[in-house]
């Protein structure tokens, strides 16, 4: 992949993270666990529904989290911090999905969520239109449908939990290379996958911020697409200093593509005199911070987006808010929430991490 400091938070990609990569693979499967029958009657279509914002978060509810991939370490991290959040509030939650991040790899696992009649489905979208209609249908059944880190659709969602302001990430992305490169030279971009909501908005910002005249020195040359798997996003690396061998920076505002790309760099002629900055974990980043690859990027706190989204599907499969704009809701410890506009709910601002402080965290 998407602060405010996060010391002793929960972590999510990195090398360090081996750990989390395994139960990303375990749960790899597309199978679901029997659960205890939540009611078979769902509500009717959102759209009818009227908020309570007193009514009590209901027991029992079951949802599921539905990554990316789940052989994404950072996604991994971001479920398990809604597993746990299920826990506090009496409901139960698991992880599925597919192990590849194409546009239509998510289809099958909504439709069989649906068969097994969760209160509420928690999507990270690899393709905003792909999944609109199974999506669709698990509302039209009554279905909370709550996306978060990569947005669906907006009619195809009751809320969106977005890790921070699109617009914050991809200008201060800009902001943060060009000062580490001094304001001057081609500089590229290493995204995830083509049709990523989040990363394609995120783009659009950077774009946008490079018109400014501050940045005149800057030229991006290429948007670059290693599909959030670490060996393409490695060779994509690979393949953009030998079109440009004389390249200054790159933003990989992917966790999968920022440590590929500094662990090409690291052991490269490329180190010193290429930069890499984009969206990485403190776990994962640390040993090419250290060593000189990497002087600074940014990240929010990934299980606290699971969490926030977790208590926000909650909150819908219980009547307390429907998804309208200025409704509110208590995310246990991360606090009272306002939906935003177009149903987004924001965690918070991103936060940068260097030499001076990567030690203070551990995720």
């Amino acid at each position: 992949m998407n602060l405010r400091p996060l010391t002793g938070q929960r972590g999510l990609t990195s090398v360090a993270l081996a750990a989390a990569l395994a139960v990303g693979l375990a749960a790899c499967g597309g199978t679901t666990k029997s659960s205890s029958s939540s009611s078979d009657t769902k509500s009717a279509a959102p759209s009818a529904a009227s908020a309570n914002p007193n009514a009590p978060l209901k027991k029992g509810l079951k949802i599921a989290f539905l990554p990316k991939q789940v052989n994404n370490p950072y996604e991994t991290i971001v479920d398990n911090g809604g597993i746990g959040a299920a826990k506090e509030y009496g409901g139960s939650a698991k992880e599925v999905g597919p192990s590849d991040a194409s546009a239509s790899s998510q289809i099958s696992y909504i439709n069989t969520l649906i068969q097994q009649q969760h209160d509420a489905i928690l999507i990270a979208a690899n393709d905003p239109n792909a999944v609109c209609g199974p999506l669709k249908q698990a509302m039209a059944k009554g279905i909370k449908v709550v996306s978060y880190d990569s947005d669906a659709s907006k009619d195809c969602r009751n809320l969106f939990i977005n890790q921070a302001a699109s617009e914050a990430i991809g200008r201060s992305e800009v902001a943060l290379l060009s000062k580490q490169i001094g304001g001057k030279g081609k500089i590229a971009i290493l995204s995830a996958t083509a049709n990523a909501t989040n990363q394609n908005a995120w783009i659009d910002f950077m774009k946008d911020e490079l018109k400014k005249p501050e940045y005149s020195g800057l030229q991006l040359v290429k948007v670059a697409y290693g599909d959030d798997d670490d060996q393409k996003s490695f060779q994509q690396t690979q393949g953009l200093l030998q079109a440009y061998p004389d390249l200054k920076g790159i933003i990989s505002p992917t966790t999968v593509g920022i440590a590929a790309a500094a662990r090409y760099i690291s052991a490269s002629q490329y180190k010193g005199k290429v930069a890499v900055t984009g969206l990485g974990t403190p776990n994962q980043m640390r040993k090419f911070v250290k060593d000189g690859t990497v002087q600074g990027f940014e990240l929010w706190d990934p299980a606290n987006l699971g969490y926030l989204a977790s208590y926000a599907a909650a909150a819908l499969a219980s009547g307390q808010i429907t998804g309208a704009e200025g409704e509110k809701f208590k995310a246990g410890k991360l606090g009272e929430k306002t939906i935003g506009k177009d149903g987004e709910v924001i965690l918070g601002p991103p936060t940068v991490f260097d030499k001076a402080n990567i030690d203070q965290y551990n995720f």
